[in-house]
């Protein structure tokens, strides 16, 4: 079968590899969709927030179809269409799909199916793809303190991470602002349902935020493009005892802010990575709530064209999520 591997950082290759030999407490999974997440683009520059090794097959934000069920598996047929968590544990240690252990950038994979959750019909190959990355974005919302609709929530960086958080607190009902540089992605903010899109090199974007918010500022922010600017700026969006998620991830770099707004603002920072504990939550409510993800998917690619499709995406300003199918 064809598989996308990482032979080294920054060596990006089709193989032709063997098909996965099957425990019997595993699941063979058909690959149908994956998505090219940033950190991705960390893992091919040889970087990663836990220690990895080479080769290495990424790909975590996925959907495919079981077609084969070891014998020891309950709860799990073919045909069944599955997607699966990205922190996962095996025997050995705590393990990050797609980056510490191969991930699903091949045509089929082995899976425990423990980690899986299946799909509603509503959902299909392609969006499902967006549901790890929700899953994020949810996380990031819930993880300090949800939100409603009495609430401002801005969302600084409209990548994936900000354009699905901010579709998440738009699902519970809050006013949404997103906060980016770039007008195709405060396009897509807008198409979500964002209230507002504003465009931070203007200047003023927390006068513009104030304003909006008759001078009080955002109940919550959520810092999503782990960029300088952005998370130097963040912590102007947000009003007197308001809420920040740290969710943009920033790797080894330090970055200079007003750190004294903390104290100043009494305001309560969480980090957030992943999304422990809360995808069958997450499916429940992009179900129930039909939002629809997909103007995020910008660009498609076939999975034997994923070293193109990577070369493509190293400009931000061409897309936002490139998709990778699998027939």
């Amino acid at each position: 079968m064809k598989a996308l591997v990482f032979e080294a950082p920054e060596k990006p290759v089709i193989a032709d590899v063997g098909m996965p030999d099957l425990s019997p407490n595993e699941v063979l999974v058909r690959t149908k969709a994956v998505g090219i997440c940033h950190s991705d683009y960390e893992l091919l520059a040889g970087r990663y927030i836990i220690p990895i090794s080479y080769p290495v097959t990424p790909g975590h934000e996925w959907s495919g179809e079981i077609v084969e069920v070891g014998r020891n598996v309950k709860g799990f047929k073919r045909g069944d269409r599955v997607v699966g968590e990205c922190v996962v544990r095996t025997p050995e240690r705590l393990h990050h799909f797609g980056f510490s252990m191969s991930g699903a950038d091949r045509e089929f994979f082995a899976v425990n199916p423990e980690w899986l959750h299946k799909l509603p019909d509503a959902v299909d190959d392609k969006k499902a793809a967006l549901i790890e990355p929700f899953t994020c974005g949810f996380y990031a919302v819930l993880r300090s303190g949800g939100t409603n609709a009495s609430d401002t929530v801005v969302v600084s960086g409209g990548g994936t991470i900000g354009l699905v958080s901010a579709a998440a607190a738009i699902g519970m009902g809050a006013r949404v602002i997103v906060v980016d540089p770039l007008a195709s992605r405060r396009e897509v903010a807008k198409r979500l349902g964002a209230d507002e899109a504003i465009n931070p090199t203007d200047g003023g974007a927390a006068e513009k935020i104030r304003e909006l918010t008759n001078g009080h500022g955002a109940d919550l922010v959520i810092e999503a493009s782990g960029h300088d600017a952005s998370l130097a700026a963040a912590f102007d969006y947000a009003r007197e005892e308001g809420r920040m998620s740290m969710v943009g991830i920033n790797i080894g770099r330090k970055v200079p802010v007003t750190i004294g707004q903390i104290q100043m603002k009494n305001l309560t920072v969480r980090g957030c990575i992943g999304s422990p504990g809360v995808w069958p939550a997450a499916i429940r409510f992009l179900e129930r709530t039909g939002i629809n993800l997909s103007p995020i998917q910008t660009h498609d690619f076939a999975l034997t064209e994923a070293v193109q499709a990577f070369a493509f995406g190293q400009d931000p300003t061409k897309s936002i999520k490139i998709t990778l199918l699998n027939g």
